[in-house]
């Protein structure tokens, strides 16, 4: 499913992610649940918008380090809804585009890459997404519901949790320190 416009869209923790009319690929795809369809999502997404788009932990595209496009993945026992959002024409204050890119294209490349990620061997999804990161090898903090870890972000686990000085972290914000 595609929309045209976001005006009430959702990002993780209940966050807004809106889009004027024409302005983005704003795309929804339902697939088998899969552990790593994050990791996969992020992977399809990234070689979809080009080699200049890098992942951040553990949904957001950037470009220039500025975020160009998410990614929310919600599921049930047999199903997931994967989202994904990409700013086009238009962006935020402090977002980014990606200028020149035809939306319909670039969804016949996301449809093609999301599928082929989610059938590839859990090691080659987990071995692109860290040859895609921007957050691997970075002092990063890590915001919690009830507090925060801090340290470099040294791997992605076979799981898709971030490890950061030692410690999984499944789910958080990502902050980049240096």
């Amino acid at each position: 499913m595609v929309a045209e416009e976001q005006t009430a869209g959702r990002g993780r923790l209940d966050r807004r992610w809106e889009a004027p009319p024409g302005s983005a690929l704003l795309a929804s795809f339902v697939v088998a649940a899969h552990r790593l369809a994050s990791v996969a999502a992020g992977v399809a997404a990234a070689e979809a918008c080009g080699p200049p788009v890098r992942l951040k932990w553990p949904n957001d595209l950037l470009l220039e380090g500025r975020k160009v496009g998410g990614i929310l993945v919600e599921g049930r026992s047999e199903r997931a809804v994967i989202g994904v959002g990409i700013n086009l024409t238009w962006a935020p204050p402090g977002a980014a585009r990606l200028d020149g890119v035809e939306r319909d294209s670039l969804l016949d490349k996301l449809g093609d890459l999301l599928m082929y990620w989610l059938a590839g061997p859990p090691e080659a999804v987990l071995q692109r997404w860290r040859e895609l990161s921007d957050t691997l090898g970075r002092r990063v903090r890590v915001e919690l519901p009830h507090g925060f870890v801090e340290g470099v972000a040294e791997d992605i686990a076979t799981d898709g949790a971030l490890l950061v000085g030692g410690t999984a972290v499944h789910a958080g914000d990502v902050v980049h320190l240096r």
